[in-house]
């Protein structure tokens, strides 16, 4: 149908994450960008303000904190034809996972196509990044952690809840955000993430104080 792009966006509602753990709470595809969309977008602030010259004195290359929220909004739209593969599978090896980012990137073009033409170059990038221009690169690298650090949230979530299904993924997720290396990355992971593990009674506390 001609000038479904919007509609089919809709129903990222319906695609839910974590489809081979057992989960207390379901997440859906609309949930999880919503949540790496804002975390994007604080991780490219604290760039901004805390972290825009290396210890060298050299300027970093900027990120725009709005374009970070953005790219994290369509960064998994794929999905609203594929469906979340889960990470197992994906990348169960390397023949496998060449034919998912395939499949991944037919689906972006099936999604951009049902746009009008004059529009449908501002939407591919969203959809299929020019990781050749620096500053999209580096604001992807930003994606990629709150997509990491949203995946850990909702582990810390599960484990809030008394489900150890998540425990192992935790760690795991722990591991590759470390690896990362970016100082705006840990200075968010130091700074914030401790208190998804807090109750709203501890929440409101400390807020008050």
């Amino acid at each position: 149908m001609k000038n479904a792009f919007f509609a089919m966006v809709s129903r990222m509602r319906y695609i839910n994450r974590w489809s081979l753990m057992r989960n207390t709470l379901s997440e859906n595809l609309e949930e999880h960008s919503f949540q790496v969309a804002v975390i994007a977008h604080a991780i490219a602030v604290i760039r901004q303000k805390f972290f825009a010259v290396n210890a060298d004195g050299s300027v970093r290359v900027a990120v725009d904190p709005h374009k970070a929220a953005v790219y994290a909004i369509y960064h998994d739209m794929d999905e609203i034809l594929v469906g979340d593969m889960p990470t197992p599978v994906k990348y169960f090896n390397k023949d496998i996972e060449k034919v998912f980012k395939n499949i991944e990137k037919d689906a972006s073009e099936r999604l951009v196509s049902t746009l009008p033409g004059e529009l449908r170059g501002v939407y591919g990038d969203l959809l299929s990044p020019d990781l050749s221009d620096t500053e999209t690169a580096e604001t992807m690298k930003i994606v990629k952690a709150a997509d990491k650090i949203s995946a850990l949230v909702k582990c810390i979530e599960e484990g809030k809840a008394g489900n150890t299904e998540f425990v192992p993924a935790a760690r795991k997720l722990q591991k590759t955000i470390s690896r990362m290396e970016l100082p705006e990355v840990g200075y968010f992971m130091d700074e914030f993430v401790p208190a998804y593990s807090c109750t709203l009674d501890e929440l409101e506390k400390d807020s008050g104080e």
